[in-house]
């Protein structure tokens, strides 16, 4: 059973599998601290100084009650919150990050084509077509089998 374990795990497509978790979760943090740090501090200052982070609803008042200057303080009085801010961070990072695949995957997919193209000769033609009788025939016949003409 180890020894199954073992060519399994060592298979080219889960080390490729296992090399493309790795990249995308360190991929994943990237956009996160893009949308986070870089994207949406000015989006808020362009918003009168919103911080989506610190965009809430309280459902429930704590033990102490509101209203909450951020969310670090509703969550630290126990109140339950509804996130919308957060969700908009989430929402934002995705975008980023489905673009970035849909980009990479497009270069893929054209360098493929490419290849594809570039392998597969154009196949010589191995029948022609008698001018009399419009049927196709071998490409080396001098005579038509169907209308028996001279070609």
């Amino acid at each position: 059973m180890l020894k199954e374990f073992r060519e399994f795990a060592l298979k080219g497509n889960v080390v490729d599998m296992a090399v493309g978790i790795i990249i995308g979760g360190a991929f994943g943090a990237l956009v996160n601290s893009l949308v986070n740090d870089l994207l949406m501090p000015p989006l808020g200052l362009l918003l009168k100084g919103v911080d989506f982070s610190n965009l809430f609803v309280v459902l429930k008042d704590g033990s102490q009650p509101g209203p909450y200057i951020a969310l670090a303080n509703a969550k630290s009085a126990g109140a339950v919150t509804l996130n919308y801010g957060l969700f908009v961070n989430a929402l934002i990072g995705f975008l980023i990050m489905a673009f970035a695949v849909f980009l990479v995957m497009r270069s893929i997919n054209r360098l493929r084509r490419m290849t594809e193209k570039s392998a597969a000769p154009a196949a010589a033609p191995q029948a022609k077509e008698c001018p009399f009788c419009f049927s196709t025939i071998p490409l080396k016949a001098v005579r038509c089998p169907n209308c028996t003409s001279q070609l």
